[in-house]
């Protein structure tokens, strides 16, 4: 059983990464149409650089929800490498607790702020809103998701992995 979840979490982590992919080659290609009409053609268009802003967010807040590993996160790695692992734990749990209290404590507001927006739309593709944003909801629901399940092995005493600087790399 533990096999089959593992494979089914490992296909959708692809899946997410595809998706991550196609919407970086989607705001490429926008961004690459929008100087060829704008400096080739001499015709400029508002609705590419709509759609690149939607997908830059939509990048940022999908990525970092479902896509980056917990190793990948930016961290304050001359203290976190400089402590041991007893310390890690402590940090992580601590850093554990408060971000999926700020996530819980936000998420109400935000849902009602997102709700709230289905009234206004884009300038250019009249898309609502509550379409743009509602990509947080998600983020901070896997955010939620991803801190509740970092404290609760930090808290049965799994440290955190080192961070060995010599071992950096893009996350590939």
């Amino acid at each position: 059983m533990i096999d089959r979840l593992t494979a089914i979490g490992t296909w959708l982590a692809r899946r997410a990464e595809n998706i991550l992919a196609l919407m970086l080659f989607a705001m490429f290609a926008v961004f690459i149409l929008q100087i060829v009409f704008r400096y080739v053609l001499n015709l400029p268009i508002g609705w590419t650089h709509e759609i690149s802003v939607v997908l830059w967010l939509w990048l940022v807040l999908f990525g970092a929800g479902f896509v980056l590993r917990e190793r990948e996160e930016i961290r304050f790695d001359i203290i976190y490498g400089a402590v041991g692992p007893r310390l890690r734990r402590i940090m992580a749990i601590i850093t554990s607790v408060a971000l999926v209290m700020l996530y819980t404590l936000s998420l109400p507001a935000m849902a009602d702020y997102v709700a709230f927006m289905k009234v206004e739309r884009t300038a250019y593709l009249k898309i609502p809103f509550n379409w743009v944003y509602a990509i947080y909801l998600a983020f901070a629901v896997a955010a939620i998701i991803r801190y509740l399940w970092l404290g609760w092995t930090a808290i049965r005493g799994k440290a955190p992995e080192e961070f060995d600087p010599t071992k950096a790399g893009s996350g590939v």
